[in-house]
């Protein structure tokens, strides 16, 4: 089983600009960390852009899914920044894709060495291995259904936004 990782961004491959003084892309950082989690899945890994999801379009949504669903492989991981994640995976589970999708990123950037995107993305490449067809989202060591799932803006993490359980 091959995975197709999607590049798009975010804080995960965000790097600071010493001369600018703000946080910046410059290349991702995907194929470095899984060198150093020695990861032996096997993977094909696309760039497709490098941006801060807040500034994510329908047309990179569009571009994103046809991605999707020109890949042969049947699972993706899709790299995104937090902030409008959400709104990507209700965007590729409209399509209904006969394939298994999980989104993940990062609150912190992975080379500012706190980063949670390491731990992200180990977690989500486990997931992708093991659940069925769909659009999910794994921050935090979690996986939550595309149409369950929103961040918490005053915790920093994401949250159910039905819990399970909730009557």
């Amino acid at each position: 089983m091959t995975i197709r990782i999607l590049v798009t961004g975010g804080t995960f491959d965000k790097e600071y600009d010493m001369i600018h003084g703000k946080l910046d892309f410059e290349q991702t950082h995907v194929p470095e960390m899984l060198q150093l989690g020695r990861c032996t899945v096997s993977v094909e890994i696309r760039t497709l852009m490098m941006v801060d999801s807040l500034e994510m379009t329908d047309t990179d949504r569009e571009l994103i899914l046809h991605t999707c669903r020109s890949v042969p492989e049947d699972r993706i991981l899709l790299t995104h920044g937090t902030d409008t994640m959400s709104q990507t995976a209700a965007y590729l589970a409209a399509a209904n894709l006969p394939k298994t999708i999980v989104i993940t990123g990062a609150m912190i950037p992975y080379k500012f060495g706190s980063s949670d995107g390491f731990f992200n993305l180990g977690a989500a490449l486990a997931f992708l291995q093991t659940l069925p067809h769909g659009v999910y989202v794994a921050m935090n060591g979690r996986y939550y259904n595309w149409d369950n799932v929103r961040k918490n803006k005053k915790t920093g993490f994401f949250e159910e936004i039905t819990p399970v359980n909730a009557g």
